[in-house]
């Protein structure tokens, strides 16, 4: 009988915090939530396992700052890093950041070399590239969280412009994860049926520019706190693409070898997801503009890396 699956998670702030109760509520694996700040993954994880206790659940979840016990981790996901506040943007935090997944990268290639990898550190598509440099491990098998979330944060602005149910949507996001991302109402379907039936065109540019906004929203009006509730979620569906191998398109910060004219970068695309990582690119038919913005993204990408050396 196979062993149960892990899942590990490092940084245990809010995001990382949420993602282990949420794994724990769903009974998908066990849970091993690290952080360097000494009892923060431990005081996460008593307080996570009376919660547990009052639902009647019995999931395995484990604190600690010992990095070496993510070994066998069939997923890890990293939230280490410092957060984008009010004041700082995704670009500010690189360098920082950084230096953050660099020293992951290390342990990574140490104790758990055959895990599939989500980065959710911003800036995502940057560091999910570094850390693919880093570990040399198969590009399939690292991506980031990114666009994943953009494409639920336009579902859902959508959802309540038209008073109908998200489940109804399929929207579609791609680029970078954050100002510069590229919401595509061409490609964005209710029940088969493109968003421009359902509204003028001025109404879908004001959707277009709130979900672009919406992290800076969130963020203003948190102050020191970037979005948790949602980054929990969109990773928690990740994960249960992978452990259950349901081989679903799913919009990821993957890494790019010539698809969409682009080569050698990583940035937020349609991928088919499964339980060894990314089976398949999967390539949009982008109008002339469309593709001018997004090859205009990816060159921005790339300039921020080669601003930070990688």
């Amino acid at each position: 009988m196979r062993r149960n699956y892990k899942v590990s998670i490092i940084g245990s702030g809010n995001v990382g915090g949420l993602i282990a109760l949420r794994i724990a509520e769903s009974k998908m694996a066990d849970t091993l939530l690290v952080d360097i700040k000494e009892g923060l993954a431990l005081g996460k994880t008593l307080d996570l396992e009376d919660s547990l206790s009052v639902a009647g659940l019995d999931s395995k979840v484990e604190g600690t700052t010992d990095i070496s016990k993510i070994k066998d981790s069939d997923v890890v996901v990293i939230t280490a890093g410092f957060i984008r506040s009010a004041n700082k943007t995704r670009e500010e935090l690189l360098k920082i950041n950084a230096e953050i997944i660099r020293n992951i990268s290390k342990d990574l290639k140490k104790y758990t070399p055959l895990a599939k990898v989500i980065v959710v550190t911003n800036p995502v598509d940057v560091l999910t590239y570094l850390l693919i440099r880093e570990t040399e491990f198969l590009p399939k098998k690292v991506f980031g969280m990114g666009v994943s979330l953009d494409s639920a944060r336009f579902s859902n602005l959508i959802a309540k412009e038209l008073n109908i149910s998200t489940k109804d949507i399929n929207s579609t996001v791609i680029g970078p994860h954050g100002e510069k991302m590229i919401p595509l109402p061409r490609f964005t379907m209710i029940r088969g049926v493109c968003l421009d039936e359902f509204l003028e065109g001025d109404r879908i540019k004001d959707l277009v520019r709130g979900v672009i906004q919406r992290g800076a929203q969130i963020i203003s009006l948190l102050g020191n706190q970037s979005a948790y509730f949602g980054p929990s979620q969109a990773i928690l569906e990740i994960i249960k693409i992978i452990i259950k191998d349901e081989k679903r398109v799913v919009y990821l910060s993957s890494y790019l070898n010539g698809e969409y004219g682009v080569k050698d970068l990583c940035i937020g695309v349609p991928c088919r997801l499964g339980r060894e990582g990314i089976e398949e690119i999967i390539e949009l038919d982008l109008n002339e503009e469309e593709r001018e913005a997004f090859l205009k993204s990816a060159n921005y990408i790339k300039e921020q890396c080669n601003n930070t050396a990688i």
